[in-house]
C-alpha cells in the first residue's frame, strides 16, 4: 500500500475554476502537469489537480481550514465505486438488524401490539425527517463524512469536531462488539466448546479486508447482506401471517386474540393510562436505535458516482422501504405472541427470543432457529462493515479540516484511506476482551458511552437542514436553486429535531422511577451528552470557533459549484433503464 498518486481522467472528464474575485469559471481541459486552482469542498465533480501527497510538506495539507484546498485532496485521494443501487442498499443493511429479528418482541412485551406498532410510526416519521434534510443538505454538499463536515460549514467548527470524534468513538468499539455478538450467535449451534478465538480472527481478517478494498467491493458486499435480509424479513412476515391465519396444518386460527387478551397495551412502571402511555414512550425510545444507520447512506459522498442524483433517490427508497418492513414485522409480531409472554423478556441477544422463532416452534415447524441465527450473523457482520465504512470516512474528514493527525489522509492508490482502516482494524483485537469475564464487563461500559449517539446524528442532521434553509433566507436565494428539495422539510425538520431532543433527554425515564435505577441503562442514556459538550466546548475554547452568521456561510459559492458543474458530473451517467417482469419486481427494492 501506498499514499495515493491520483489516476489522472481523460482530457475534458474535469473542471476547474478560480478567480481573484472568488467567482468561478469554467476551465478548459488541461493537461496533467499543468496546474490547476482549487475547487470548493461543496463540488463532488472530479477536477484535475497537483499530485498531493501527505507526506510532503504540501501547503493543501499545511492548511486544513482552506475549504477549497480541502475538496482538491478529497476529490483526487478518493475513487467513485458507489452506485445508487449501493446506497440503497447500504441504508437498508444498516436499519434491519438485531432489532428486527430479535428485538420486537421486547417492543411487544413492553408496549403491548398497539403501542409497539404507535411507537416504530412515530419514530418511523421522524426517520422520515431526518432522511429528507440529510439528502436535501448532501445533495448540495456531497462530501466524506457527510453531515460531520456539514456543521462545520453551516453551524460551528466545533460542532463538526465534536460529533465527528463522538462517532469515531462509537464505531471503533461498535466493530468489536459485533464480533463478541457473532461468538455469541455462533455457540447456539456449537455450545461452549468452541475457542471464540476461531471466530474472531476470520472475522477481523474478512472485516479489515472489506475495508482495504475498492469502495466497490464494500458495496457489492453489503448489497448481498441487505438482500438477504430483506429475503428474511418477507419470509418471517408471511410465514407470521399463514400461522396467525392457520395455515399450518394442526394449528388454529390466532387473528387478534392477543390484542384483546392480554391487550393492545401494556401498563409499564405506573397504572392504567399513565402506565399505557409510558410503555408506549419506552417503545419509541428503544425503536430509535432499531432505525439507527439509515443515515450511514451519505456518509461516502465523495465516493459515489453522481452523488447529487443518487443520494436523493436513495434517500426516498430506503425511508419507504425500512417504514414498509418494520411496520409489517412489528403488527405481525403483535398478532403471534402475547405481550405477557415470560420468554419476550431480556436482553434480545439470542435466537431464542425472537417471537418468530417462539411463533415457528409453537407451529411445529423445524429449521426457523437456525435459518434466523445465520442471518442474524451477516446482519453482525454487515453492521461492522458499516461501522468500519462510515467511523473510516469520518476520520479522513476529520483529518482533511486539521480535527485529526494529518497521517490520516493517506491512501491506497485505490482511494482507500488505509491507515483510517488500519486503526479501525487494531481495535477489532478489542474482542478478545471476551476471553475474560472482568475485561468484557469493563468492554461494553466502554461501549455504552456513546449509546444515545444516534440521537446526537440525527439531531444533528436536522440542525444543518434547518440552519441551510435559514441561510438562504438570510441571503435571499430560493429554495429552487436546491439540486433536490420537496417544501414541507421546513416544516418537519423543526418538529423531527424536537422530538429527538426530548427523546434524548427522557430515553432513561425509567431509571428515576422508584424501585428501578439501572446504571448501565443511565450511562448508556445519558453519558454521550456531557461527552459530546466537553469536546464541543473544548474544542471551541483551543480554537477560538464560533456559530457562523447566516449571511456567512458560503452558500452562493455552494449554489455556483453545483449548478455551473452538473452536467460535468452527468457527462457519460446513462439513467437507469426501467426494467420489466421479475426484474422489476425484484429491482423494486432498491430502485
Amino acid at each position: 500500500m501506498t499514499a495515493s498518486t491520483p489516476n489522472l481522467k481523460p482530457a475534458g472528464y474535469g473542471t476547474a475554476s478560480s478567480s481573484s474575485s472568488g467567482s468561478s469559471t469554467p476551465q478548459p481541459s488541461r493537461s496533467p502537469k499543468q496546474n490547476i486552482a482549487p475547487v470548493s469542498i461543496i463540488n463532488n465533480t472530479d477536477v484535475e489537480s497537483p499530485l498531493l501527497s501527505p507526506k510532503s510538506n504540501n501547503p493543501l495539507l499545511s492548511n486544513p481550514q482552506s475549504l477549497s484546498q480541502e475538496h482538491q485532496i478529497e476529490s483526487r485521494s478518493l475513487q467513485k465505486g458507489l452506485s445508487q443501487r449501493h446506497l440503497s442498499m447500504l441504508g437498508i443493511a444498516g436499519s434491519i438488524g438485531t432489532g428486527l429479528f430479535l428485538g420486537l418482541g421486547g417492543a411487544v412485551s413492553t408496549g403491548g401490539p398497539l403501542g409497539a406498532l404507535l411507537g416504530y410510526a412515530v419514530i418511523g416519521l421522524v426517520v422520515c425527517s431526518v432522511q429528507f434534510a440529510l439528502g436535501e443538505v448532501t445533495a448540495l454538499m456531497p462530501v466524506t463524512g457527510s453531515f460531520v463536515r456539514h456543521a462545520e460549514v453551516l453551524v460551528d467548527p466545533a460542532m463538526g469536531f465534536a460529533i465527528g470524534w463522538n462517532l469515531v468513538y462509537g464505531n471503533l468499539l461498535s466493530i468489536p462488539s459485533e464480533i463478541v455478538a457473532v461468538c455469541v450467535l455462533v455457540k447456539f449451534w456449537t455450545g461452549d466448546g468452541l475457542n471464540p478465538a476461531a471466530v474472531i480472527l476470520p472475522f477481523i481478517a474478512l472485516t479489515g479486508g472489506i475495508g482495504m478494498a475498492f469502495v466497490r467491493v464494500f458495496g457489492e458486499v453489503e448489497f448481498v447482506f441487505a438482500l438477504l435480509k430483506i429475503l428474511l424479513v418477507v419470509f418471517l412476515i408471511v410465514l407470521g401471517l399463514v400461522i396467525n391465519l392457520g395455515g399450518v396444518p394442526g394449528t388454529e386460527v390466532i387473528g387478534f386474540r392477543y390484542w384483546r387478551d392480554p391487550g393492545p397495551f401494556v401498563e409499564y412502571i405506573a397504572q392504567v393510562d399513565w402506565g399505557r402511555f409510558l410503555g408506549f414512550w419506552a417503545v419509541m425510545t428503544g425503536a430509535v436505535f432499531s432505525f439507527a444507520g439509515v443515515e450511514s447512506l451519505a456518509m461516502a459522498a465523495a465516493e459515489t458516482r453522481n452523488p447529487r442524483e443518487a443520494i436523493p433517490r436513495a434517500v426516498k427508497r430506503v425511508f419507504a422501504r425500512i417504514v414498509i418492513f418494520y411496520g409489517l414485522a412489528v403488527f405481525v409480531v403483535g398478532l403471534l405472541v402475547p405481550s405477557n409472554d415470560e420468554r419476550l423478556k431480556g436482553s434480545g441477544d439470542t435466537v431464542a427470543q425472537s417471537p418468530f422463532v417462539l411463533a415457528a416452534a409453537a407451529a411445529g415447524i423445524k429449521g426457523i432457529p437456525s435459518l434466523v441465527n445465520a442471518i442474524v450473523i451477516t446482519s453482525a457482520w454487515s453492521a461492522a462493515n458499516q461501522s468500519l465504512l462510515a467511523g473510516t470516512r469520518v476520520l479522513y474528514g476529520l483529518a482533511l479540516k486539521g480535527q485529526a493527525p494529518k497521517i490520516f489522509l493517506r491512501t491506497t492508490s485505490w482511494g482507500t484511506p488505509y491507515m483510517c482502516v488500519l486503526l479501525f482494524t487494531v481495535f477489532m483485537f478489542l474482542s478478545f476482551l471476551s476471553l475474560s469475564e472482568n475485561a468484557i464487563s469493563v468492554f461494553w461500559w466502554l461501549v455504552m458511552l456513546t449509546a444515545a449517539g444516534v440521537l446526537v446524528s440525527w439531531s444533528s442532521i436536522l440542525l444543518n437542514h434547518i440552519r441551510l434553509l435559514k441561510a438562504m433566507k438570510k441571503q435571499g436565494i430560493l429554495t429552487d436553486r436546491l439540486p433536490w428539495h420537496n417544501w414541507w422539510t421546513e416544516y418537519t425538520s423543526p418538529v423531527g429535531l424536537v422530538m429527538c431532543l426530548v427523546i434524548l433527554f427522557t430515553s432513561g425515564f425509567s431509571v428515576f422511577t422508584t424501585g428501578h435505577w439501572d446504571a448501565a441503562k443511565f450511562v448508556s442514556s445519558y453519558l454521550d451528552i456531557p461527552i459530546v459538550l466537553a469536546a464541543y466546548l473544548g474544542w471551541k475554547f483551543f480554537r477560538k470557533t464560533s456559530i457562523t452568521p447566516l449571511d456567512q456561510i458560503p452558500l452562493e459559492e455552494a449554489f455556483e459549484q453545483a449548478e455551473e458543474n452538473l452536467s460535468v458530473q452527468t457527462q457519460g451517467f446513462q439513467p437507469t433503464k426501467k426494467t420489466r417482469g421479475w426484474t422489476r419486481f425484484v429491482s423494486w427494492i432498491w430502485d
